[in-house]
């Protein structure tokens, strides 16, 4: 019993020197985001395409950047750039997420905070304007970790979180690729568009904003992990899922572990984008603060995991951020729409693979 009760002394303690204030040499803050990842190629963007997900990416990262600045908290910071990722068109999450077969927008989200690895996540949901709010809220407000459907969107309406009608998330390029979808499969239509929406018979407004291609092959996730002045590290993701997806079906980004995990023991905050089943099955995120832990730089952690899942036939890519506020990114497709911002380094917005840091 002695030895249990001095094993759980020396976490406790290891945990608190992890919290501590990071080093004068260090950076105050750290911030990294992405939009998804996927076949993102030089040649499939137009300038208008290209510079659209340029400044929606700065955007989302300013707003982190402004809570950190100002001494706020990595959990504060990871919310405010994934609700202005939610809130864009350009992403899959939130408004202008992927619509699922039957014709539904099913939206997915989950936060970790690393000081005490509390965690929170939700699935399928289809009222709640900002999931990556409903995550956080099931983490510091319910006794639970994840909950799911038509729950979820009824707890985060009882904590005060805003509620839309599910036209709201419909964008008509994601409608458009649902129906191809569905047509090469050879699957049922789902029905007209819902009232208020643009192809609908009532009509609706048109984002404004330049449309990337009806052929998009990306993974939509959005995400980000940061690390504050305090020495705390937080990570956060949300996600509309895969297009025309069936049964129910929910990827990595809610399955703490999988998509999202930040620790500051291990030394590591991770929220990935990609095909969710291997990224599940790799447990990537966790796997990536286990190497941290280990000694790996996040780096090296982050190359070595999405190797792995490679070998299995995924694809995608992760933001990873280290105690110390070093930042990686690493991906096995051809682009991932990515940002860093830090209060000693100069902001950087990135798509393609082989744009140097």
């Amino acid at each position: 019993m002695k030895s249990v009760a001095l094993a759980a002394a020396l976490s406790l303690i290891a945990a608190s020197a992890a919290v501590a204030q990071p080093a004068a040499d260090a950076p105050r803050w750290s911030l990294a985001i992405h939009g998804g990842a996927g076949v993102i190629e030089r040649d499939s963007l137009s300038p208008e395409q290209e510079a659209a997900y340029r400044a929606a990416l700065q955007k989302a990262l300013d707003a982190g950047s402004t809570v950190l600045e100002a001494g706020g908290s990595a959990l504060d910071a990871v919310q405010a750039a994934i609700r202005l990722m939610e809130d864009d068109p350009l992403f899959n999450a939130g408004r202008g997420a992927v619509f699922t077969a039957a014709g539904r927008n099913e939206l997915d989200a989950a936060v970790m905070n690393g000081p005490d690895l509390t965690a929170g996540a939700v699935a399928g949901l289809t009222t709640t304007r900002h999931p990556i709010a409903a995550a956080r809220a099931v983490m510091e407000r319910s006794p639970h970790v994840m909950l799911i459907g038509a729950g979820a969107d009824a707890f985060a309406a009882s904590q005060g979180l805003e509620h839309v009608e599910p036209v709201w998330f419909f964008t008509q390029r994601r409608w458009d690729q649902l129906i191809r979808a569905l047509t090469e499969q050879g699957a049922p239509l789902p029905p007209l568009p819902p009232a208020g929406a643009p192809g609908s018979p009532i009509g609706g407004q048109a984002s404004a904003q330049p449309a990337p291609p009806l052929d998009e092959r990306k993974f939509g996730t959005v995400g980000a992990v940061a690390l504050d002045a305090q020495g705390r590290l937080a990570a956060g993701t949300s996600t509309g899922g895969m297009t025309a997806k069936r049964w129910g079906r929910v990827g990595d980004v809610p399955i703490i572990g999988a998509g999202t995990y930040a620790s500051n023991a291990d030394g590591c905050a991770v929220s990935a984008t990609g095909s969710g089943e291997y990224f599940i099955r790799s447990t990537v995120a966790r796997d990536i603060c286990r190497r941290t832990a280990e000694g790996a730089s996040v780096q090296a952690a982050a190359d070595a995991e999405i190797a792995e899942v490679g070998a299995i036939g995924g694809d995608g890519g992760v933001i990873v951020m280290g105690r110390d506020g070093a930042v990686a990114f690493a991906l096995n497709t051809s682009g991932m729409y990515r940002a860093e911002a830090g209060s000693m380094r100069a902001d950087r917005v990135a798509i393609y693979a082989d744009e140097e840091r």
